[in-house]
């Protein structure tokens, strides 16, 4: 395959990156139409890297230059992630939407911004802190194992959200849901009295659309196709910067699971 054929399969997700990144999507396609005008006049200058890093550290190198003060508004990606994105820093916006957006590791993300690995981990640790305060909402934990639940009640209130409380059932799933509407639900699969955390959050979205979170050691349950969707899982044994992370990108982009 060519340099221009494989640049080429990573327009598209190179639009979309330009676009969060300036604010807008005619100055974001305008900086990708400038970057692969120049490397065509001088393909010499693409960076000594695979394609796909190298794409975008030539990209950011080059062509962002007065780019980087991006409006508010991004209207693709909702008011929540617009708003977040126009809080944080330049690099910070960068390193968040390689890593988080584009699915960089830190290493990769620190190859594109030639930045030190521990450095890169530094923003995104920052980042992951900023957000959490803008998208701070009441969780509700539907998990029947008391130390899992009050784990998982230490790591949102420590993010910055509040919980409303722990259910162990499918009823007192739907009594507490019903009572203090959540911003969020996390929730197992298997609960204490036999029911199904699916079937309570089933009975959840017949009434609310709201982000939900599969916490679970049994993933093969949920990779059916069925509704909710869609569906966000951290498997167990889970560590506490897989469920920040996760909690912050469904928050941070209103992935709602629709209604039945």
């Amino acid at each position: 395959m060519s340099l221009a054929q494989a640049i080429e399969a990573q327009i598209p997700q190179l639009r979309r990156f330009a676009r969060l990144l300036t604010g807008s999507q005619r100055s974001g396609d305008d900086a990708v139409a400038r970057a692969l005008k120049a490397i065509i006049a001088d393909p010499a200058s693409f960076p000594d890297l695979p394609v796909r890093l190298g794409i975008y550290r030539y990209f950011l190198t080059a062509f962002t230059a007065g780019l980087e003060d991006a409006p508010a508004q991004v209207r693709a990606i909702g008011s929540t992630a617009s708003r977040s994105l126009a809080a944080l820093t330049p690099l910070a916006r960068q390193a968040f939407l390689l890593a988080s957006v584009e699915g960089f590791s830190t290493e990769e993300t620190a190859t594109i911004l030639e930045l030190p690995t521990a450095r890169v981990s530094e923003l995104l640790e920052e980042v992951n802190a900023e957000i959490a305060r803008q998208i701070a909402t009441d969780v509700l934990i539907i998990e029947d194992e008391p130390l899992i639940a009050l784990d998982l009640k230490h790591i949102l209130e420590h993010m910055g959200h509040r919980v409303l409380g722990i259910a162990r059932t499918r009823r007192e799933a739907v009594e507490l849901a019903t009572r203090k509407m959540p911003g969020l639900v996390m929730a197992d699969v298997r609960l204490a009295d036999g029911s199904s955390g699916l079937d309570a959050v089933n009975d959840l979205l017949a009434a609310f659309s709201l982000p939900i979170v599969f916490v679970t050691a049994y993933p093969e349950r949920l990779l059916t196709g069925e509704k909710p969707e869609p569906t966000f899982l951290i498997p167990k044994p889970f560590r506490a910067d897989a469920v920040e992370a996760i909690v912050n990108q469904v928050l941070f982009f209103g992935q709602h699971a629709p209604r039945r």
